[in-house]
């Protein structure tokens, strides 16, 4: 796996391949499997398509690790456009938006806590007037105290704000148990990012095994538990827990990627689930993919099996 890193991290910058991967046929098919376009037009296209399925959908306008204050006020601009967009053809009911803090100034280096609290205080308020809800993505482990510390400050005045928590870090169950109240909306999932041994799981077993335990905790809870796997196993272990917990639909909800197992998505939505989409979209799609892809290499034989399966 640390051997296909660095490569993969290297390609990720290459223009040349990006137009390679987008113009190849199969290729292509891939791009537009995962992320259905850089516009606001194409991500809003896609959601009418997925609603019109059944499902919901929570769109992420691709970008991280911002340096500079005007493409932070950009990625600002464009979760505006996007949710406006999804008001004006009567979507936001069923459709809201992920925001990574680091893509709107959490990251810089003067003030950057305070420029992404007041960003993404902006994101919320568009939101709320669109009719529709914000969750704030978890990034590497060195950004949780900072990402749950602005979350906070935003649940004073956007409590319907969602959070996010990666079951491979060791504190994660007891992030859990904090955010499990009333009104709490939390996205559970195993995390994709390459973190070291001092504060991550590193086996899968012992990755599954945590998942597990913050679902019995977020499921017992108050809160609004958001369960993001494809896992099918972990699906099942789900459904089992929600039912034993007392749970109805409605009351918790399943979320995948969009282009991931959307046969299951439908089967799901079908049986009365809530299930979320997560779709990106944005010009920085092709860093997206690799960094994915650098993150975890085994995703690649994931997003291979599921292109020839599409179940």
């Amino acid at each position: 796996m640390s051997l296909l890193r660095q490569p993969i991290l290297l390609l990720a910058k290459s223009e040349q391949v990006k137009k390679l991967v987008s113009t190849m046929p199969v290729s292509s098919g891939i791009v537009t499997s995962y992320v259905p376009g850089e516009s606001t037009d194409a991500a809003v296209t896609a959601t009418d398509g997925l609603v019109g399925d059944g499902l919901h959908v929570t769109l992420d306008f691709l970008g991280e690790d911002t340096l500079d204050v005007a493409q932070a006020d950009a990625t600002v601009a464009a979760y505006k456009d996007v949710l406006a967009e999804l008001a004006r053809r009567g979507l936001a009911a069923k459709a809201e938006v992920s925001v990574k803090l680091s893509a709107v100034g959490q990251a810089l280096p003067d003030n950057g806590e305070k420029i992404a609290l007041e960003n993404a205080r902006e994101i919320c308020r568009a939101a709320r007037n669109a009719g529709t809800t914000v969750t704030l993505d978890m990034e590497d482990h060195t950004t949780t105290d900072s990402t749950l510390g602005i979350l906070r400050e935003l649940r004073k005045d956007f409590p319907e704000t969602g959070a996010v928590l990666q079951a491979m870090l060791h504190r994660t169950e007891a992030d859990c148990r904090a955010l499990a109240y009333e009104g709490s909306r939390v996205r559970l999932c195993k995390g994709a990012y390459h973190e070291p041994e001092s504060v991550a799981f590193q086996d899968k077993l012992d990755i599954d095994k945590s998942y597990v335990r913050c679902l019995k905790v977020l499921l017992a809870g108050q809160g609004y538990p958001m369960i993001a796997s494809h896992d099918p196993r972990m699906v099942q272990i789900a459904s089992s827990l929600a039912s034993r917990y007392g749970r109805t639909p409605g009351t918790y909800e399943f979320q995948m990627l969009y282009g991931i197992r959307p046969e299951e998505q439908k089967r799901l939505a079908a049986t009365g689930e809530t299930v979320r989409v997560y779709i990106p979209y944005g010009q920085e799609w092709y860093g997206y993919l690799m960094r994915r892809l650098a993150e975890r290499p085994q995703n690649l034989s994931f997003f291979a099996r599921s292109l020839i399966s599409k179940k």
